[in-house]
């Protein structure tokens, strides 16, 4: 018998850019609990999808956004120990701009960062942040 919940969690991420650099958070909890990705988190019930997405960047670095563009939508499946799935998250990913804020590491964030695209390499990303981010830089 199967006793995990079956549900879907709807996620919201943001990719920004400036110059050559990329917005990064040190994730504060799983998935990827202290792996780096880009800044987003879940929706809330009754929530806008980009209106989760602006909350979410301002909660986690400080920073006020306006989305740009829809990027991709993406699932992510976390597993157990046995390999089956335990949770199931659909990722709403989002192009943003900075339009005000100051940069500062808070709620799901143990770090926040500007990073240089050349050496993100030298980051340890989550492996959905790292997919992604091969297709859109």
């Amino acid at each position: 018998m199967d006793l995990l919940p079956k549900k879907i969690i709807i996620g919201v991420g943001v990719l920004i850019k400036s110059d050559d650099k990329v917005l990064l958070v040190k994730r504060l909890r799983d998935p990827g609990k202290g792996k780096w990705s880009i800044p987003g988190g879940r929706l809330r019930f009754g929530e806008k999808v980009r209106d989760a997405a602006i909350r979410e960047i301002e909660e986690e670095t400080g920073l006020k956004i306006e989305i740009t563009r829809l990027l991709d939508v993406v699932d992510i499946f976390v597993k157990d120990y046995k390999g089956k799935v335990k949770e199931h998250y659909v990722v709403i990913d989002f192009e943003g701009k900075v339009i005000g804020g100051e940069l500062r590491a808070s709620s799901d964030a143990l770090e926040v960062k500007w990073v240089d695209i050349s050496k993100i390499h030298e980051y340890e990303l989550t492996d959905s942040t790292a997919k992604f981010l091969r297709e859109y830089l």
